[in-house]
């Protein structure tokens, strides 16, 4: 659909990986992809269990980027910080004329990012929305001599993505997870073979891996286990 309104576009694949239904796990890839991008990009994302229901559609307009989707939490790290505007999208005009109750992602959202990245201004799509969904974002609490946090995402690989951001550490630090202390290391390549270790991974958060293995089959923990993080000099108290 965004072809037939405009060709004069570059369209980027992000992933089809998220779990079914899975609205935490599709914010948790926005945040981790979105800051690469260019300014002006309009990032088109559906995750979306509620489709043809009460759910709004929203444009959300940041200075730097927007975004197109369902108003149902998708967006909640963009919404963190001051700077955005939200409208729903409501104009039948920025829309095909049939619109399916199933299947807003071709009906409702690919027009709607089509015109945004024509230039059509995110104002124009309907009325302004102050109250858009957020979802309880994961964040990191003190502890004595520590921080705790959660796993919040198993990615392929079987790497337990945390609560815990890299600037949320300091000092030397040992990380608890599944009833047991591992090292914080510097990358997987400093894990021996088989063993479990912690590491800031490429999405700036805390991940616990093991080497060549996946550390949720071997700790046997998923998403929502507690992990905690205790300096051996110092940890940062947020």
């Amino acid at each position: 659909m965004i072809l037939r309104v405009t060709r004069d576009v570059h369209l980027v694949d992000l992933t089809h990986d998220v779990a079914p239904h899975d609205i935490l796990e599709g914010a948790l890839a926005l945040e981790a992809a979105a800051p690469f991008f260019p300014d002006g990009t309009v990032h088109l994302a559906v995750v979306d269990p509620g489709v043809g229901g009460a759910r709004r559609a929203l444009v959300i307009a940041r200075p730097d980027q927007r975004f197109v989707g369902p108003d149902n939490g998708l967006f909640t790290p963009f919404l963190q910080t001051p700077g955005w505007r939200a409208f729903e999208l409501s104009a039948p005009e920025y829309r095909l004329p049939e619109v399916s109750r199933t299947f807003h992602g071709r009906d409702v959202f690919a027009p709607a990012a089509a015109y945004l990245a024509l230039g059509v201004p995110a104002e124009r799509f309907g009325a302004e929305v102050t109250d858009p969904v957020r979802l309880p974002w994961p964040t990191p609490h003190p502890i004595q001599g520590g921080l705790a946090g959660e796993i919040v995402h198993v990615d392929r690989f079987g790497n337990l993505v945390t609560s815990i951001r890299a600037d949320d550490l300091a000092g030397d630090s040992v990380v608890g997870v599944a009833g047991r202390e591992v090292a914080l290391v510097g990358t997987y390549a400093d894990i021996q073979i088989g063993q479990v270790a912690g590491l800031i991974g490429s999405r700036g958060r805390l991940e616990v891996a093991a080497r060549e293995r996946s550390a949720a089959a071997t700790l046997g923990v998923g998403r929502g286990a507690p992990v905690t993080v205790r300096g051996r000099s110092s940890v940062t108290k947020k």
